[in-house]
């Protein structure tokens, strides 16, 4: 006598089931640890957000044994160093990148990108470290007075020159944040369609008219993207900059001064809190932090499904 089988119901076996509820537990962990983040950060800021207002923002003194607190020349430092680090890695990492993807055409360039994307895994501590030693003395006996004899008549590259400044850390920035452009604007161009290449080298268009209008044109959106990743990098940094930007708390035009960022004065003075006001304080210039940081990541991540939905469409 042959047996029925069992019928499966439309929900599926207990297995799948229970495999369905744990992932979507696992899934469920993500969105609640970064609610939990912002939670904790609001709750253990809102006694300086209380009492501060909104001039803490653009305070510029910095005087915790008086309780006198202000966020301006830590947001300025910030957005300082990582606009400088901007300035150098943009323009090598997008060569770099069309270098490998259009113009190298042999086996090398995998090797190369493997080293360039080897920079990323270096840990920060290395680069602070290098950065005093190699990287601050050189720029205090060559870069710096270069600068200051032929670019001196602005304001950007005068006062004395240290080696441990803005420069140094947007210098050490750069070369961090470089695997992250480079890595993802190469993989934007590879995205393009061969079909557009081939079609404008036979419409007559020399090689570097090709990358301008048949590959820089349709990823403009994916490249921004990667910059704006690079510059969230950027603005997170904390101990390779601190161990060379000076820790100054000031505004100053000149790149050679020292200053100070968000993740830097959180990481020298969490510690050293003097007051539970001063504790309060650091924790809203981490809330600051965060929200820049998760402002920018946002920004970077539509422009990139952007890319993705024009090159899935066409």
């Amino acid at each position: 006598m042959i047996k029925a089988k069992k019928s499966v119901s439309p929900g599926g076996s207990n297995g799948d089931r229970w495999f369905k509820n744990i992932t979507w537990l696992f899934a469920l962990t993500v969105p609640l640890i970064f609610l939990g983040i912002v939670t904790i950060l609001i709750i253990n800021s809102w006694l300086s957000i209380t009492k501060l207002g909104w001039g803490f923002l653009w305070g510029v003194q910095w005087d915790p044994l008086n309780d006198v607190y202000g966020a301006l020349p830590f947001i300025y430092g910030t957005l300082a160093t990582s606009l400088i680090a901007l300035l150098i890695a943009v323009p090598l990492g997008l060569g770099c990148s069309t270098y490998l993807t259009e113009v190298l055409n042999s086996n090398v360039r995998e090797y190369i990108a493997t080293l360039i994307e080897l920079l990323a895994a270096i840990p920060s501590v290395i680069y602070g470290l290098w950065g005093i030693f190699v990287l601050g003395p050189w720029l205090a006996n060559s870069v710096e007075p270069f600068l200051k004899v032929t670019l001196g008549f602005l304001p950007f590259f005068q006062g004395p020159a240290s080696g441990l400044g803005m420069l140094s850390a947007g210098v050490i920035l750069a070369i961090m944040i470089l695997p992250t452009i480079t890595s993802i604007s190469r993989e934007v161009f590879q995205a393009v369609p061969q079909s557009l290449r081939e079609s404008a080298l036979a419409l007559g268009a020399t090689r570097w008219e090709m990358i301008k209008l048949a590959v820089a044109g349709p990823s403009w959106s994916g490249v921004i993207g990667a910059i704006i990743l690079g510059l969230g990098r950027a603005l997170g940094e904390t101990m390779a900059v601190t161990m060379v930007i000076g820790n100054r708390s000031q505004i100053t035009a000149s790149i050679f001064s020292p200053g100070y960022s968000l993740a830097a004065v959180i990481a020298n003075e969490f510690a050293e809190a003097t007051s539970n006001l001063n504790l309060s304080v650091l924790i809203e210039l981490a809330l600051i932090l965060f929200i820049i940081t998760l402002l920018i990541n946002g920004l970077a991540r539509l422009l990139i499904w952007k890319t993705i939905g024009e090159r899935t469409s066409s």
